[in-house]
């Protein structure tokens, strides 16, 4: 197979997005280096730094409005960007392309509606042409509408689809609970490809600071699984960094690259380097993942919100602590192990937080754990390759068969 279609979010403004695309694409090439991959991101965007600098303003407008208003007004700007923009420009690129992958990232997930229309489109646009499709290492939220489920269903249901794969054991279940009634395959688990980051950006020196990343309180509100209220969140802040002083370690506050996180950073930052005076810095925005990465990569220790800055930072074996907010946080630090890494900011006193940084800094991350988590990345990756290849050769009448893991069907 020598030309791929990858369906993702890789030009998101948070670069998390971006980083696990081009994870994906580089393991990709280092396995099958005559692939030509084609990605297409489910917003149009085209490059890094392509996204709307109004992102922020808007939200805070939806986030205001009674929900059945708010879902009636973004399902018709969603239909009219799908028809208009998304399907003819995918279905261009479709024609010159052997298979697509769905993934990775949070893809299968409803919040109002913006992934179930751009995913049934674009897996419609795959159902056109026969196109074997892989979903890979996808998370899966449990917060689907009824016109959500229905329009999800109707993707999965009517693509060729030769394997599924999602990123964790919750999303599995969601997976299972709510497609299977609708006859689509089971999915099995993948890692995340971020995992691989290591594998594909290098690394820099360590240079001793600890990396603190600030996100949007009100994107967190607008995001969030549970109930909480993150609106008190810069106080909480405040008092950590007045309690990590007392490591003597520079702190460097960044963002994954979301226009409202930059904006959160240059409201707080003058409240944060009077609790810590000399030791706080703002680090600049990043240009891609590539910056991205190298920043996380040289930190001594990393705190954040964002999980693909706590992989990161997991993939470069820096210590890290994840501030809970989605539940896809907590789940991917129980599949490599780490479940107790994750706090509540409403829960914990940063003296506490500072007896956790301490400790993650004298015994950083376990070396085994680690080496067997990326072998299985590796192998995931492969293994949809393998998928994809073997559907290609493979008559197109009816349905193709998903091809199931032969490997471990539980992770920890």
């Amino acid at each position: 197979m020598k030309r791929i279609a990858i369906f993702s979010v890789k030009y998101s403004a948070n670069l998390g997005d971006g980083l696990l695309s081009e994870c994906l694409e580089r393991e990709i090439l280092r396995q099958r280096p005559d692939t030509h991959i084609v990605p297409l991101d489910l917003a149009g965007r085209s490059g890094y730094g392509t996204g709307s600098r109004h992102r922020g303003k808007v939200l805070r407008v939806l986030e205001a409005l009674p929900g059945p208003v708010r879902r009636l007004a973004v399902a018709q700007m969603l239909g009219m960007l799908v028809r208009s923009r998304l399907r003819p420009r995918w279905r261009r690129a479709l024609a010159r392309v052997d298979g697509a992958i769905l993934g990775g990232g949070n893809l299968i997930a409803d919040a109002d509606l913006n992934f179930p229309f751009k995913v049934n489109a674009a897996l419609g646009e795959t159902a056109r042409r026969s196109l074997p499709v892989a979903v890979f290492a996808v998370g899966v939220s449990d917060n689907w509408t009824r016109r959500g489920h229905r329009l999800f269903a109707d993707a999965f249901r009517r693509s060729r689809m030769v394997r599924a794969t999602v990123r964790d054991e919750r999303s599995r279940s969601v997976w299972n609970r709510r497609l299977r009634p609708e006859e689509v395959p089971p999915a099995s688990l993948a890692r995340d490809p971020g995992v691989l980051t290591a594998d594909h950006f290098p690394a820099r020196a360590n240079a001793g600071y600890i990396a603190l990343g600030l996100t949007d309180p009100v994107l967190l509100q607008y995001h969030a699984t549970g109930p909480s209220d993150f609106l008190s969140l810069d106080d909480w802040l405040v008092e950590v960094v007045a309690a990590l002083r007392a490591l003597g370690r520079p702190i460097r506050l960044f963002t994954n690259g979301s226009p409202e996180d930059r904006d959160y950073l240059e409201r707080l930052t003058p409240r944060l380097q009077e609790a810590a005076p000399g030791l706080v810095a703002a680090e600049p925005a990043f240009a891609d993942p590539d910056a991205f990465a190298g920043f996380v990569s040289a930190s001594a220790f990393l705190m954040a919100h964002r999980m693909h800055a706590c992989i990161a930072a997991w993939s470069y074996r820096v210590p890290h602590v994840g501030f809970s907010w989605d539940i896809k946080l907590n789940s991917f630090f129980e599949s490599v192990g780490r479940g107790e890494w994750v706090v509540d900011p409403a829960e914990l006193e940063p003296a506490a937080l500072l007896a956790l940084v301490a400790r993650g800094l004298g015994e950083g991350i376990d070396e085994a754990g680690h080496a067997r988590v990326v072998a299985e990345a590796r192998r995931d990756v492969g293994a949809i390759l393998g998928a994809l290849e073997s559907a290609v050769a493979a008559p197109t009448a009816g349905r193709v068969p998903v091809v199931m893991p032969e490997t471990r069907d539980s992770r920890a």
